[in-house]
């Protein structure tokens, strides 16, 4: 590797693409295996997208030393030997791996290696034309002059004259860093929202409101939209649907119990049902007793079923958008068992 003072890294994923499809173009991809020696692979979706782009193996050396050190430092688990903590790393990216693929419905790494199963955000159409043809890239972005300077300031703090001793600084991409890479749910933010929830406080949520609009600038694309005002253009109210209409549109993710609390799943449920819109009981059915209508005339209900074979709570009374009204409220499905 020629990387040093003097010479900046070039992204490994843009080589393995670039030389990806250039002998694809020479039509000498099925005669030549592309093998990596890199630091920058560490996490499962780092070689999702190596292997996504055509990577025959890789040997992430930086990942190795890293785990090493950490294992003579002490601070792996005290039963494990040396030699088995590569092993493992190894067969926990290769895990890692296949639950991607299984995701995608695919049962082979042949089949998986090249195949582009991604779509691009942030990136220009040169560097997408010459690392990654056929990736979708709808919103365009940045191009090579981005990613270098971006690989420049990494390269800088690399070969710094200042000497590390604390470390290297945590980026953010995981946790909360302040001052680093920004996330939605932020500890003012999250403050706040317990404290409207359990106060039922409106400044408190006026607070956490401000600050979830401030970061979705900084975090999502609808964070960019910009709404154009034209007064003479403008719509008259009367012709404008009423709260009640719109909102009848509302649905809820599809998220099944246990992912989130029995609570937590019955308020949405609830919720939606007083608005007129939809929730999502999730991959699975519902606990019978919410077929029961609540006292005060609230249903715990979700109107958008799934059904997955086998799955707790797919009884018959499951679909039936009125079932029977006097079902045993005693009875329980399966995963109320579990």
């Amino acid at each position: 590797m020629a990387a040093g003072p003097g010479r900046v890294a070039i992204p490994a994923l843009c080589v393995v693409g670039a030389v990806h499809h250039h002998l694809i173009k020479k039509q000498l991809r099925g005669k030549v295996a592309i093998f990596l020696e890199s630091g920058e692979a560490r996490a499962v979706h780092d070689y999702c997208l190596l292997f996504g782009y055509g990577l025959d193996g890789a040997y992430p050396y930086v990942t190795y030393q890293a785990l090493v050190k950490r294992f003579l430092e002490g601070q792996l688990a005290p039963d494990m030997k040396q030699e088995q903590v590569i092993p493992m790393y190894r067969k926990a990216v290769g895990k890692g791996m296949m639950k991607v693929m299984a995701k995608m419905g695919i049962s082979t790494l042949q089949s998986y290696k090249g195949a582009q199963i991604f779509e691009a955000v942030g990136l220009s159409a040169e560097v997408i034309d010459k690392c990654f043809i056929g990736t979708p890239s709808r919103i365009k972005g940045g191009g090579f002059q981005m990613l270098f300077m971006d690989y420049a300031r990494m390269h800088a703090d690399a070969f710094s004259s200042v000497k590390v001793t604390k470390g290297l600084n945590s980026t953010g991409n995981l946790h909360y860093r302040n001052g680093q890479e920004a996330h939605m749910n932020t500890p003012i933010g999250m403050v706040n929202l317990q404290e409207a929830a359990r106060k039922n406080s409106r400044h408190a949520f006026s607070v956490y409101s401000k600050e979830v609009n401030a970061q979705n600038q900084k975090c999502t694309v609808r964070g960019m939209f910009k709404f154009k005002t034209n007064p003479v253009a403008a719509i008259p109210l009367g012709e404008v649907e009423p709260v009640e209409a719109i909102v009848k549109r509302f649905v809820t993710g599809a998220m099944s119990l246990g992912s989130i609390s029995k609570e937590t799943h019955e308020t949405l449920a609830i919720a939606m049902n007083r608005l007129g819109g939809k929730s999502n009981t999730g991959e699975g059915g519902e606990d019978p007793i919410r077929f029961t209508p609540m006292k005060n005339g609230d249903t715990k209900r979700s109107k958008i079923k799934q059904v997955a074979s086998g799955r707790f709570g797919v009884t018959s009374e499951y679909p039936n958008p009125n079932p029977n009204p006097n079902l045993n409220p005693n009875r329980r499905s399966i995963r109320s068992h579990l």
